[in-house]
Parts: C-alpha cells; sequence; structure tokens
C-alpha cells in the first residue's frame, strides 16, 4: 500500500515486444542487462501498462543482468496518466493525481514535471485532520501543513481534512454588544462579512480603552488581558488545541469538515497553541504546534502525527 519508488532514477520505462502476462515478461526480461540504479520498470506493449520489479546480478557495474522478476501491477489494473505540473518524487502529489485522474486504479502511473515518469501502487493516502480557527484566510496551519507535503519527498501520501472553526460561530456562543479579539489577523476576508460587525470590535493587541466587552480568545490571551487590565473578563476560549481536545465542542460550535463527516477523534490531528513557543508537543494522539511554528516544526508535527508511537514533550498545561 501506498508503495512509491524512492528515486527517479530506480525507474525504467520501455517498450517491449512481448505481451505483459508474467510469464512473456519473464522470457523476455531474465539475463536481459539493465541499469545498476533500476528497481521498477514500466513495461509498454499495445498502449497498455505494467510494473515490474526487477532483482539484479550486481549493483556495481554500470549494467547487470535480471536474475529475477515479479509483476506488481498487471494492464488490467494500471492506469497511465499524463499531469505535468506534478512532482513525481512526491508521494502526496502523485496520490492526489490518482485520486483524481485515475480512482479506480490499483497502480497509476504519472508522467510528469520534467517528464519524469514514477508511479503509485495501491494509493492510500493517510488521513490527518487539523483543527484551526479562521480567519485568518487562507488558515494558516492548515496551508503551511499543505506547502511542507507539497515537497515532502521522504514522506507518505497524506490528505490533509480540514476542521475549521469559524471566530463567528464560536463568539454566537457567548452572545455580547461588543467583543475584543487578539488582533486585527482574525478579521474576516472583504468577501466573508463577519456578522460581529453588527456589534461592536476591538483587538487587544492594540490595548484599547477598557469597555465591558467579551474576549474571544485564549488562556495567552487571557494572560495579556490581565496584565493590562486587571479583573475578570467574560471570555470565549478559542484555543484550537482546546477545541481539538472536544469533539463536542466542536459539534456544538457547528465546526465543519470538508466533506466526511467524521470528528477529529476519529483521526490523528494536528492542530497549534500559542503556550507551546519553541516545541512540538504530542499527546493521545494530538499533535500541538506552536501557534508561530516555522516550517521545519510544521514537518516535525507531520511526522509525529505519521509515526505511532513515537514520544515527544507533553503538551504544556
Amino acid at each position: 500500500m501506498n508503495l512509491v519508488p524512492s528515486q527517479y532514477r530506480n525507474v525504467s520505462v520501455a517498450d517491449v515486444p512481448v505481451a505483459l502476462d508474467e510469464e512473456s515478461l519473464r522470457g523476455h526480461l531474465l539475463g536481459r542487462p539493465v541499469y545498476r540504479r533500476t528497481r521498477y520498470l514500466v513495461a509498454r506493449h499495445g498502449g497498455a501498462s505494467a510494473v515490474v520489479e526487477v532483482s539484479k546480478e550486481s549493483e556495481l557495474p554500470l549494467f547487470s543482468p535480471v536474475i529475477e522478476m515479479s509483476v506488481l501491477a498487471r494492464p488490467e489494473e494500471t492506469a497511465f496518466v499524463d499531469a505535468p505540473e506534478t512532482d513525481t518524487a512526491v508521494p502526496t502529489q502523485l496520490a492526489r493525481v490518482a485520486a483524481r485522474q485515475a480512482p479506480g486504479a490499483r497502480c497509476v502511473i504519472v508522467r510528469g514535471r520534467y517528464g519524469h515518469v514514477s508511479f503509485i501502487l495501491e494509493p492510500a493516502p493517510i488521513r490527518i485532520g487539523v483543527v484551526e480557527v479562521v480567519p485568518p484566510w487562507p488558515p494558516k496551519l492548515a496551508d503551511q501543513l499543505s506547502r511542507v507535503l507539497e515537497l515532502a519527498e521522504d514522506l507518505p501520501p497524506v490528505e490533509l481534512v480540514p476542521y475549521l472553526v469559524d471566530l463567528d460561530a464560536l463568539a454566537a456562543t457567548r452572545p455580547a454588544e461588543h467583543y475584543l479579539f487578539p488582533c486585527r489577523a482574525g478579521q474576516p476576508a472583504p468577501d466573508q462579512p463577519r456578522a460581529a460587525r453588527k456589534v461592536s470590535v476591538s483587538y487587544l493587541d492594540e490595548i484599547p480603552e477598557r469597555v465591558p466587552w467579551t474576549l474571544i480568545g485564549c488562556a495567552r490571551s487571557k494572560s495579556i488581558h490581565d496584565w493590562f487590565y486587571g479583573g475578570d473578563v467574560p471570555m470565549v476560549d478559542m484555543c484550537p488545541r482546546r477545541l481539538a481536545e472536544d469533539d463536542s465542542a466542536l459539534a456544538r460550535i457547528g465546526a465543519a469538515l470538508a466533506g466526511n463527516g467524521e470528528w477529529p477523534g476519529s483521526l490523528p490531528v494536528i492542530t497549534k497553541c500559542c503556550l507551546l513557543e519553541d516545541r512540538v508537543g504530542q499527546e493521545a494522539g494530538l499533535v500541538v504546534v506552536p501557534w508561530g511554528a516555522s516550517l521545519a516544526q510544521i514537518r516535525e508535527g507531520l511526522r509525529l502525527a505519521l509515526t505511532t508511537g513515537r514520544s515527544a514533550d507533553p503538551v504544556a498545561q
């Protein structure tokens, strides 16, 4: 499942003068010299394709005879597609092309960017939930994860499943005449008017004059509010980590999942928390990156979500 060659050079493409059944291919390939880095052969005949794994006598000389072979994918279960914008070294990109252009194929061979050819056998992207609050748009954590996956040659194929919690919906759980948000980065896009504009809105990072407001924030926002203003303040917790820990909270505020109705508890989940400043934490299937995570930390979070049983620092309380 999710077999993808580790390098372009492991894959050779050849038109062969025989049928693509195992007996014919075996008779044709055994004893024939192949390049020392070749491990897989995309064999083509009469418009059809098959994928073959070969073993060589040696990998020391430039070419070496094939001593064993096996058919990994027969023509009837294989599709060959052109996707010139796809980097075929990146498993997530290969899996995406397979899902879009050949969803019924067990093996999808892709001719992509630079004319490179590779394949994915039994594509089954690993689904990872992403709990995030919006705005801003695009959702920063989901966007960072997507950017990392677009270049991740050494990670298995991943499908991100976003759970986007709208700050309007969150604020509506505690109606008020005046809301205090952490900063203007939480403003909606121009084509997405905020319901909260019907009431007054201030931003904590501007240190406005205090009025009776409800804070839409997290533990760090509350600490900053207490530093400047002191006293109790009505508050709605917008911490993505807290939301990810509470499936019922997500359900109450109508968090939207892109298409399939699962809640985060059924998937490994990545989210963020501003109480983490310089490290990535993990507990009980939940990976938490700093609010201002670097792409290196995002990559570390992905690895943790993909690796069962790997230890990490506990998430800060």
